[in-house]
């Protein structure tokens, strides 16, 4: 997407499997996001990041958001972007493009 940086699976993979701290955000609803997330996902919908740009212009680490198939992630991305100048990645695919590098998928905590 224009504006957007963008990482692939297998990049976000061996960058993970390398040790590199990265927060994982997936943006897709409560119903997606129990269904199964990348290992270490957190949950943010789309519609409450703008309710926590404060939280994550302060994150220490690089931020990747995710959802489905990599659209509504981009749009986190892009208002992450807009109103912070804090450029994170959005997963290329989304966690789609994920699975189908068969990379693991994980269940959320009931507490998430």
């Amino acid at each position: 997407m224009f504006g957007v940086q963008e990482i692939d699976a297998a990049t976000l993979q061996q960058r993970l499997a390398q040790g590199e701290k990265l927060r994982l955000i997936d943006v897709r609803s409560e119903a997606e996001f129990a269904q199964g997330i990348i290992p270490g996902g957190e949950f943010m919908p789309l519609h409450t990041v703008p309710l926590k740009l404060d939280e994550l212009k302060a994150s220490a680490d690089p931020i990747v958001f995710y959802c489905r198939s990599g659209q509504r992630s981009a749009q986190a991305c892009l208002f992450l972007k807009q109103n912070t100048g804090v450029e994170a990645l959005n997963l290329y695919g989304g966690i789609i493009a994920w699975y189908q590098a068969g990379n693991p998928i994980a269940h959320p905590n009931k507490a998430a």
